[in-house]
């Protein structure tokens, strides 16, 4: 990766302003986070937590504001290197636990890491050939989880990242958060609830 300086990463944006249908959800928002940082976004529902994440990944243009990353790649756009992990998980049903890992990798590009190693670190390495549609949400959101190893990207933006895990499942993601974070990697995490490490809070207004 050329340009890259991790110890100097900040992700930051100014005066950002949401709008969807019609509607403003939030405007003149400033925040910012570094390398080795996790920033919890907090609020009430509808006030934009979702939304923001997804300024940050690309998939929503900010209607006024702007959002920008220093010291990552100058050679890929910011979307390039954020992991967006939505509170569903994307997969398809009908393939099996590595080839929807293997799809992922494909779609997303980069340099692989070991795809056993990461089912097996997320606790899937039984269920590599069971399809999809046959896991429980705890661990379909397990094998969503796995594709932040498979493919490393700098930046992760998680909404409601610990949904349908249990105390053993949420455990073990607290330590990937803290993994990524030790290597330099950023973290924003729109959450109603404690994400198990430590956090910056960041709270958006808006209406229910």
């Amino acid at each position: 990766m050329s340009g890259v300086d991790r110890d100097k990463m900040r992700l930051s944006g100014r005066g950002v302003a949401c709008v969807r249908g019609g509607r403003e959800v939030f405007a003149g928002l400033d925040f910012a986070a570094v390398a080795g940082e996790a920033v919890a976004v907090t609020g009430r529902n509808g006030s934009g937590k979702t939304s923001l994440l997804r300024l940050i990944a690309g998939l929503l243009v900010p209607a006024g504001g702007t959002i920008a990353l220093e010291g990552g790649d100058d050679e890929l756009t910011l979307p390039e290197q954020c992991h967006y992990l939505g509170h569903r998980d994307a997969l398809k049903p009908a393939l099996s636990v590595a080839e929807n890992l293997s799809f992922w990798a494909d779609f997303l590009g980069g340099e692989r890491f070991d795809f056993a190693g990461s089912l097996a670190t997320v606790g899937l390495a039984h269920a590599t050939h069971l399809p999809a549609g046959f896991l429980s949400a705890g661990q379909r959101r397990r094998l969503s989880l796995a594709r932040l190893l498979t493919v490393r990207r700098p930046i992760w933006l998680l909404d409601e990242p610990t949904n349908a895990l249990d105390v053993t499942g949420q455990d073990m993601f607290g330590g990937l958060m803290r993994d990524h974070l030790s290597r330099g990697g950023l973290i924003v995490a729109a959450t109603h609830a404690p994400l198990g490490i430590e956090t910056r809070e960041l709270r958006i207004g808006g209406v229910t």
